[in-house]
């Protein structure tokens, strides 16, 4: 007899990775990348542990997933995470290819607990000033920026992504 894991399984490994880490010096927040065969990738948010605002608990669990799988292409892939990603941690999934997010609590959840994320999501509408941090384009009459970019398209040996 074989028995399956479902998505909700992954939900609750999710939220006990979050639980656990609280008492681990962490944050509220777990997640788990789950491959088209089964491997499982875990993260947890180590924010405050590490002094890395980068180190939700998606963006955790994608870099422990790319790491061990020698690839930054995770199509195939789904995220199961115990609380609704923030903008950063959704970008960061888009840009992993992963293939489809489940969360548990939302972010109203996340905001009645003292993890308001809403000035990030209305930073990124459309009607936002961006007063919260504004961000500039200089560009130079000499094209001087576009030399990334050139050396890019002359190497032969890149990694298209």
């Amino acid at each position: 007899m074989s028995v399956t894991t479902t998505g909700q399984d992954y939900l609750s490994m999710a939220i006990d990775i979050a639980t656990t880490n609280v008492h681990n010096a962490g944050g509220p927040f777990g997640a788990v990348v789950v491959t088209a065969d089964g491997q499982i990738f875990e993260g947890v948010n180590r924010v405050t542990a590490n002094n890395d605002p980068s180190a939700h608990a998606e963006v955790v669990a994608i870099r422990t997933a790319v790491a061990a799988l020698g690839t930054f292409d995770l199509s195939g892939c789904v995220l199961y995470s115990s609380c609704e990603p923030c903008p950063m941690c959704l970008a960061t999934s888009l840009w992993a290819r992963i293939g489809k997010v489940f969360f548990a609590a939302n972010r109203h959840d996340a905001a009645a607990a003292g993890f308001d994320d809403a000035v990030f999501y209305e930073y990124f509408e459309a009607k936002s000033n961006r007063s919260l941090m504004p961000v500039n384009c200089f560009q130079s009459e000499s094209n001087e920026h576009l030399k990334p970019f050139k050396a890019w398209d002359s190497q032969e040996s890149r990694t298209d992504y």
